[in-house]
């Protein structure tokens, strides 16, 4: 907390006489170590000022945070991972919610097979059956595994699981495959042709810019094309509701 929050603060507490010997105080402190001024302040940020807040991120902070990886490669950092290693840190790391193969562990997520589920009423939406890009794999486990202590993995530990999880799609099925930054686009994941790009804008409505349509909006009857899927909502026995009243809505 800054000097002029803390002394801010204690204001509060004990009055407007404090408040303005306060806001003298963090004045006088804050020219004199160089910072923020009064003056810096009071610049009309709408007129393209500064603020004269915050200071330019270091490098080092910079490439703290900017860690997104893309599909074409761009932002995966240099390293590598084989199967093998990838299976040892996958039973250490991960095989507790994920399962020893990838099956997933009570309501923890699936994360190998489901490969011809996707026009089912119920997919299995897996990193091999689903997934467009290798480079979400390799992001999101980087970035937020293993659960409660992201960011614990080395890039080779990440290369590593990225490849083991490849190895239980069957994606790559040697299990002396290593994973690198040269060789990563090079996999295509089965999924990656299936996915369209979203045309919503070009949609004339959005094109117009016009305000939604409230009433009288079709010329002529409504019908319905359509029904949701509903199954084992409503309890059977003619009323009686002891049954379970649970199950599933599509």
């Amino acid at each position: 907390m800054s000097k002029f929050r803390k002394l801010a603060f204690l204001a509060g507490l004990f009055g407007a006489t404090l408040a303005a010997h306060a806001q003298d105080t963090a004045k006088k402190a804050e020219a004199a170590e160089g910072r923020v001024t009064n003056a810096a302040l009071s610049t009309d940020a709408g007129a393209g000022g500064r603020l004269g807040l915050g200071r330019a991120a270091t490098p080092e902070e910079v490439a703290a945070w900017d860690i997104d990886v893309r599909p074409d490669g761009q932002g995966l950092p240099v390293g590598k991972g084989t199967v093998s290693d990838g299976e040892t840190i996958f039973a250490e790391q991960c095989a507790s919610c994920h399962g020893d193969f990838g099956e997933g562990r009570d309501r923890w997520p699936q994360l190998a097979g489901g490969f011809d589920t996707l026009t089912r009423d119920r997919p299995v939406k897996t990193v091999g059956s689903y997934w467009p890009y290798l480079s979400t794999v390799y992001d999101y486990v980087h970035r937020a595994m293993p659960f409660g202590n992201a960011r614990s993995l080395s890039n080779d530990d990440v290369y590593a699981l990225t490849a083991y999880v490849l190895y239980l799609n069957d994606i790559e099925t040697d299990e002396d495959f290593e994973l690198s930054d040269a060789n990563f686009t090079s996999v295509t994941m089965p999924n990656a042709g299936a996915f369209v790009p979203d045309d919503r804008a070009e949609e004339q409505h959005y094109k117009d810019d016009a305000d939604p349509c409230m009433a009288d909006c079709k010329p002529g009857p409504v019908t319905i094309t359509m029904h949701a899927q509903v199954l084992d909502v409503t309890p059977e026995g003619g009323g009686d509701e002891s049954g379970p009243a649970g199950g599933s809505v599509d």
